[in-house]
């Protein structure tokens, strides 16, 4: 019986056995070198998009995917930056409210009604802002009857405060909450393996579950990446092919309690059906495994 073992996307060798399965008929071919792959093994795709010259201010608007698609340093970065920025803003608006009236020079006139109690300088304005936003509320500093744009300034800073604690924190919940971190737990063979499997010759690999937590409504596909050429003559440089894993009879719908062996039937319909044990050596493809499935203890 005849197997081949294919490596995705690094070497492979060609092992042929005889129906006993006792000892190699024919020594493995030198290793090839090893090729760039288009998707790596943790599921991170190497394809980089070029210059999107005036394209940039689509990422713009939708600012709140692009926060969340960024590195984590970035992300806590514009965490700590907009924060900053914003106290600091507030902070001198209510600086200036008590310079522009005066209360930064009439805080000792007993006859006197400040904007804000107990303001006389800008770290003084920046506590009160931190007070009244955090709603710690020490009661020393508090906005007086006397002061109408102060009060207008206090319902703009609740506002504003809870659009950007509502984008802010939404973004790094979101960011923390990505099942990236699960897919670390399902496991694929190392190898994939071509021999016969109930009458048939077949494309097998094995998938995994390392976790106790199920995988809800788990789906398996594979996609064939390759180059070819179109009888019209068009050369489509990343053709992507649809492997049947079991379609057709449910079998991609995949109930993950134990690790389970794959199959794609090379029949008429498969791509590798004209594909002989010779040109899998010098062929230049891909075979990208896709398993999608709800956590169960997340819901993601």
């Amino acid at each position: 019986m005849s197997a081949l073992r294919k490596k995705f996307g690094d070497d492979y060798q060609v092992v042929t056995t005889s129906s006993s399965g006792s000892g190699f008929n024919q020594p493995p071919p030198e290793k090839k070198k090893k090729r760039q792959r288009f998707v790596d093994k943790n599921g991170r795709c190497n394809v980089q998009h070029g210059n999107l010259g005036g394209e940039t201010s689509r990422y713009l608007s939708d600012l709140f995917t692009t926060l969340v698609d960024l590195k984590w340093r970035w992300n806590l970065f514009i965490f700590i930056l907009t924060y900053t920025v914003a106290w600091l803003f507030m902070a001198f608006m209510w600086w200036m409210i008590a310079y522009i009236r005066g209360d930064l020079y009439k805080t000792h006139d007993s006859t006197y009604t400040p904007c804000v109690a107990n303001v006389y300088n800008f770290p003084s304005a920046f506590l009160f802002f931190i007070e009244t936003e955090a709603t710690i509320g020490y009661g020393y500093r508090y906005i007086t009857d006397k002061c109408p744009e102060g009060i207008i300034l206090f319902l703009f800073q609740s506002i504003l405060g809870s659009i950007v604690d509502a984008f802010l924190i939404g973004c790094m919940f979101i960011k923390m909450s990505q099942p990236k971190k699960r897919a670390e737990t399902l496991m694929f063979s190392e190898h994939a393996v071509i021999s016969m499997r109930d009458g048939k010759l077949t494309l097998m690999f094995r998938v995994g579950n390392l976790r106790n937590s199920h995988m809800v409504s788990a789906q398996i596909r594979c996609k064939l990446l390759k180059s070819r050429q179109t009888p019209e003559g068009e050369f489509l440089p990343l053709d992507q092919l649809e492997l049947d894993v079991g379609f057709s009879t449910g079998a991609d719908q995949l109930f993950l309690v134990s690790p389970l062996t794959i199959c794609h039937v090379i029949d008429t319909k498969s791509p590798f059906y004209e594909l002989s044990q010779r040109s899998m050596q010098t062929e230049q493809f891909e075979i990208v495994v896709i398993l999608e499935g709800i956590v169960e203890t997340t819901g993601e």
